[in-house]
């Protein structure tokens, strides 16, 4: 009904809603009202957040820079002491720790500070805090947002991850090591998210494509005392993954193949192979031309499994379609997909029906897996 007591006629109903919403009277006389005035009020709270949310991610980098948590690990701390420790005069040390009880990291009492239970996560929760420290090579590539969108940028992230482009761009070893001492540490999570979604019971013989230095193999192999190992990834970082290997009891058991697979051929012997974080690094042609491979060398009956962040699709989601979809633009050969593009790219390369598992944080992974009939 309008305020002069017509019905509105339903393809009119989304628009008449707009015009009220963006109305300054309604919105004076909803924030009064009793019944409405507490929605307006989430709503504003929540608009204002996403206009802060750059500061407050900030704040966060210069926590995590300046090692805060690592310095309240063992207790509280009396923040004239913590100011001194991380050089700050009292009254930038002040505005730091205030808007880390803001966020909900700090705890602040009778002149100490300490770490809340969400704080505290920043210590614990592998690779989060190298991550956090990482994003500033992604804010810098979205200084200017909509240059970004139209393509105008070179960025940053795409000289910070040069496997995408082959193995001809991982040549450096240094460079290597920190993409994937970055990726070995942000996995842990991931590898175990994937394995309580997805069993392994009867594979005899897992590939894992584009694995790194072997942190998903290794988490399998731990799980699963009885399955075959095989790494598939660049040259640049087979040291690291053998080290990896030996370390964890698992060299007998773990096979390293060096090779790209935009390059090289995939090597045979798996009945089902894994592919962690990769396919959202590269465009739809260069998956095509993956999944076609990662068919071909499978028996019948073999399985792939597909490991990754994916968007929401028809319901995009805040860690998809904002976060995941602009870090991988930023990487220029990257695009993130939902579990249902991911799933058609599948069922083209030639597999069957495509098993997609409700992530349990859609924040870190979902998984889906699908079986070569033939």
């Amino acid at each position: 009904m309008t305020d002069l007591g017509l019905p509105v006629a339903p393809s009119d109903q989304r628009g008449w809603v707009q015009r009220l919403a963006a109305s300054p009277r309604f919105h004076r006389w909803a924030a009064r009202f009793p019944l409405t005035r507490a929605l307006v009020r989430a709503e504003g709270a929540a608009l204002f957040d996403l206009v802060a949310g750059f500061c407050h991610s900030q704040m966060l980098l210069a926590l995590v820079e300046l090692q805060v948590p690592d310095l309240l690990a063992t207790g509280p701390t009396e923040e004239r002491a913590l100011a001194a420790r991380l050089r700050l005069t009292p009254e930038k040390c002040a505005i730091l720790l205030r808007a880390g009880v803001a966020l909900g990291l700090l705890r602040r009492r009778r002149g100490q500070v300490s770490l809340t239970r969400r704080g505290a996560v920043l210590n614990t929760v592998p690779g989060l805090s190298g991550m956090i420290r990482h994003h500033a090579v992604l804010y810098r590539d979205l200084a200017d947002p909509v240059a970004f969108l139209r393509g105008e940028v070179d960025t940053e992230l795409a000289r910070f991850w040069p496997y995408v482009f082959g193995a001809g761009a991982a040549t450096d070893p240094a460079r290597a090591a920190d993409y994937s001492r970055l990726m070995t540490d942000s996995l842990a999570l991931v590898a175990d998210d994937t394995l309580d979604a997805v069993s392994l019971r009867g594979v005899r013989r897992l590939m894992d494509v584009g694995g790194g230095t072997g942190g998903f193999l290794t988490a399998a192999g731990a799980r699963w005392p009885d399955l075959h190992l095989t790494l598939f990834d660049l040259p640049a970082v087979i040291p690291a993954a053998r080290a990896r290997f030996d370390g964890a009891g698992l060299s007998t058991r773990a096979d390293i193949c060096p090779g790209s697979f935009r390059d090289d051929p995939l090597p045979p012997g798996a009945d089902a192979i894994s592919l962690i974080r990769v396919l959202y690094d590269h465009k739809d042609a260069t998956v095509r031309d993956l999944l076609r491979a990662v068919h071909a060398v499978l028996p019948p009956g073999g399985r792939v499994i597909i490991s990754e962040p994916m968007t929401g699709g028809d319901r995009p989601t805040r860690a998809g379609d904002v976060y995941f979809a602009l870090y991988c633009n930023a990487m220029q050969t990257g695009q993130a997909r939902s579990a249902e593009d991911i799933a058609a790219l599948v069922r083209q390369a030639g597999f069957g029906p495509v098993r997609i598992h409700p992530p349990r944080r859609d924040f870190i992974t979902t998984a889906l897996e699908a079986v070569k009939l033939d």
